[in-house]
């Protein structure tokens, strides 16, 4: 092994070949401040290439920065289609329950709140807490599902009274009954029906309701005072969720409601907050309400050893202590401890790659002029004051 030292060029020879390289290269900033003979010039082109150094060095690192941000561009396309899906259509009493089979309506409507927190959030009021033990302990096989199916709202020829789709009659067995935090409520098209196509727009899902305001009732105390029918309009692959989302129509009223159906694809992380991998147990597509349902109900089984039963799954049901003193309690560790968590793509229920919505116009008017009310009070055979 010869190893040769190699000699550095003297500061002459370096210095001329700078002056070569300054003088052949075609940065040409460099030419002029190694050329000029005013030292204003050269300051001056020194400050100029330097500014271009420090422009060209910003934008290298902008564009690198906007590059790992993962930028997305939103496309909407607008498609005219033949025929689409009909939606389906979830009905609700806003007066959940039958006076006659209510002897304690209070305490009655304060267990079903803290059924139904598990959907949406309610606090109880401490006033009442002493009336509801009382009640549990003197009723502890007492089932509130099983009072809510049997004496909450029914559907059948005395409730709803008209029933059409596009022209064809429909009655109360083709809706679906599902609890919900209005207690009993009924799906038109829903999933276990063959999917209902639509290619015109008209009039579509007629109803006609008696809502029997003599017979159900709610507790004013607690805040329930309307009357009439909620609704929600959903994908027929998604349970029904009224919380902000129900629309409304009160007795005496006729609402017509315009639908539109809106479908929305969401890209993946990064570029968008999607996860496609994702898959629900007990829902046939993702949708973020379903999964937090399956992820409370998760939890409340951990925790309970039980699963409400207004919650998806197989578990064992939970009693009614069991709701007051474990499922109750979870349902607020739940909220406070962001257990169940929505929207980003690290978040528990990150949101859905793919998404129908269905947004709505609801226009209203009186029920019924006065030969209109003579028709229905002589066909239903009731007085044109109860019809209105």
């Amino acid at each position: 092994l010869c190893l040769i030292k190699k000699l550095l060029p003297h500061l002459e020879d370096r210095r001329k070949y700078n002056e070569e390289f300054a003088s052949s290269t075609s940065f040409h900033g460099v030419h002029n401040i190694v050329h000029t003979q005013s030292k204003a010039r050269r300051v001056l082109w020194l400050l100029i290439v330097a500014g271009c150094l420090a422009i060209v060095i910003w934008q290298i690192c902008s564009r690198f920065i906007y590059y790992f941000s993962w930028p997305t561009t939103t496309t909407v396309v607008v498609q005219y289609v033949e025929n689409i899906k009909f939606p389906a259509v979830t009905f609700c009493n806003l007066n959940r329950f039958q006076a006659q089979a209510v002897s304690d309506l209070k305490v009655i409507f304060l267990i079903w709140n803290i059924v139904s927190a598990i959907l949406q959030k309610y606090a109880m009021e401490d006033k009442y807490s002493q009336e509801l033990n009382d009640f549990l302990l003197g009723n502890q096989n007492f089932s509130i599902k099983e009072f809510t199916r049997k004496n909450g709202f029914y559907l059948n020829s005395s409730t709803l009274l008209e029933c059409d789709f596009f022209g064809k009659p429909c009655y109360p067995q083709d809706f679906e009954h599902v609890f919900t935090e209005y207690g009993n409520c009924f799906t038109f098209n829903h999933n276990d029906l063959s999917a209902r196509r639509v290619s015109l727009s008209g009039r579509g899902l007629h109803l006609l309701f008696d809502v029997q305001q003599d017979k159900f009732t709610d507790e004013p105390s607690l805040g329930y005072t309307d009357a009439g029918i909620t609704f929600v309009i959903h994908s027929p692959q998604e349970f029904p969720r009224f919380d902000g989302l129900g629309l409304l129509t009160p007795v005496g009223m006729h609402a017509q409601v315009a639908i539109r159906q809106l479908k929305s694809i969401i890209q993946e992380y990064p570029w968008g907050e999607c996860k496609p991998d994702i898959k629900l147990q007990y829902h046939k597509i993702y949708s973020t309400n379903g999964c937090l349902l399956e992820c409370k109900a998760r939890y409340i089984q951990d925790w309970c050893g039980c699963l409400p039963f207004i919650l998806p799954g197989n578990g064992t049901e939970c009693d009614l202590l069991k709701f007051y003193n474990c499922v109750y309690p979870a349902v607020y560790d739940i909220e406070i401890k962001g257990l169940c968590t929505v929207g980003t793509h690290n978040s528990t229920c990150p949101a859905p790659c793919e998404e129908t919505d269905y947004p709505t116009t609801v226009t209203y008017s009186n029920f019924g002029g006065e030969n209109g009310l003579q028709y229905f009070s002589t066909k239903l055979k009731k007085s044109p004051e109860y019809i209105r």
